[in-house]
């Protein structure tokens, strides 16, 4: 039996919409927010771009976890000059040993210079171990979620970069 979780964090940046756009778009910037990253690289296609699968590990304390990504949606395809009513989509796949997550942001002009980040976060678990983290810490995916969310929101509005984090 597959166990599923799900869940929805969000958080409102101070800044419009097209730059936060422009920032989570550009796989430069990605270390400076992404806590936990070693490696995120494109195994085909092109960073960001629709169907691009990319081999990204990740740090949690002394363990490294390894996935694939592909990217599912990305609408607009052309992120420069996105109309005002519209919403900007990013969906991922992420698979790795003993899980499948799918990732759906959402950004949307909450104001003039403020962007709201909404994203909905579905987990599968098959493996043993995988289900046994799912029932004990449901609450670690949430937080390292809406962690995730804070760094960036924090590089976006001041340029904090999290390697630099005293933590």
């Amino acid at each position: 039996m597959v166990r599923t979780m799900k869940y929805t964090v969000s958080t409102e940046i101070a800044l419009p919409r097209e730059k936060v756009v422009q920032l989570l778009a550009d796989p430069a910037y990605l270390p400076k927010w992404l806590r936990g990253l070693v490696l995120h690289e494109p195994m085909s296609g092109e960073h960001g771009q629709l169907g691009t699968k990319s081999r990204v590990v990740m740090e949690m304390g002394k363990r490294q976890m390894e996935c694939t990504e592909t990217i599912t949606r990305r609408e607009p395809a052309d992120l420069s000059e996105i109309p005002k009513s519209s919403v900007v989509h990013f969906d991922r796949e992420i698979v790795g040993e003993g899980m499948w997550s799918a990732v759906r942001d959402r950004l949307t002009e909450a104001g003039p210079e403020t962007t709201l980040w909404e994203s909905e976060n579905e987990y599968r678990f098959s493996s043993l171990l995988m289900k046994l983290v799912g029932v004990l810490m449901p609450g670690a995916f949430r937080k390292q979620s809406q962690q995730h969310m804070q760094d960036f929101k924090a590089f976006a509005e001041q340029g904090k970069d999290v390697r630099e984090a005293k933590d």
